[in-house]
């Protein structure tokens, strides 16, 4: 079973940026991802950008692979992006 995970806008920055309101660690999201994946035998795919456009594309992409999952963060995209809300509605006919 394989999983993707989409982070958004930023998310790279983890550790780096306001560090006061998003923390001090860097990369431990996706150790974290990663190390429970392993624990549960799934297969998982991180993915970020900072680019809307990026985001539709590998939403697009994971209608054709075998992605049993996509748990995504679009992070400020949240608020204003109806490309990847669109995007992810086509998506609710995964099989």
């Amino acid at each position: 079973m394989k999983i993707l995970v989409i982070n958004g806008v930023n998310m790279n920055f983890l550790g780096i940026r306001n560090k006061e309101v998003y923390g001090n660690k860097d990369n431990y999201l996706l150790k974290m991802i990663e190390e429970k994946a392993k624990e549960l035998k799934v297969e998982v795919e991180c993915f970020q950008s900072n680019h809307e456009g990026a985001i539709v594309d590998k939403l697009q992409e994971a209608y054709f692979e075998d992605v049993a999952g996509i748990v995504i963060n679009p992070a400020a995209f949240t608020h204003t992006s109806v490309a990847i809300r669109d995007a992810l509605e086509s998506l609710s006919c995964i099989k």
